[in-house]
């Protein structure tokens, strides 16, 4: 099977602060086709990226095809608040990486 990396698919993978409690995932791409094929994959999905992460799915607070953005969007719920002792990214910014290589199926 031929893959490609989701970073070489999408336009913006982010992460940043949802609130003092959560991370938010964004996962942008440029164009329908390519947003409704990695959808059709299932290789993001609430349950995917909770073993991606290799969190418990509980953690995963929130997850979002948002069509109109062409967007795949998702949230974790921080262990600990963000700034509090022990919290090694107190943006949320630096969480995204697991996304950058993740094998996509292609036809």
């Amino acid at each position: 099977m031929t893959t490609q990396r989701l970073d070489q698919l999408a336009k913006t993978i982010r992460s940043k602060n949802a609130g003092v409690n959560k991370i938010t995932f964004d996962v942008i791409f440029r164009d329908r086709e390519t947003y409704d094929h990695v959808r059709r994959t299932q290789v993001l999905t609430r349950n995917s990226v909770a073993s991606l992460f290799r969190i418990p799915p509980e953690r995963v607070a929130d997850f979002v095809e948002y069509d109109p953005g062409l967007a795949i969007k998702f949230t974790f719920y921080r262990l600990r608040p963000s700034g509090s002792a022990g919290d090694g990214d107190i943006f949320g910014a630096q969480q995204y990486a697991p996304l950058l290589d993740l094998p996509v199926p292609v036809d």
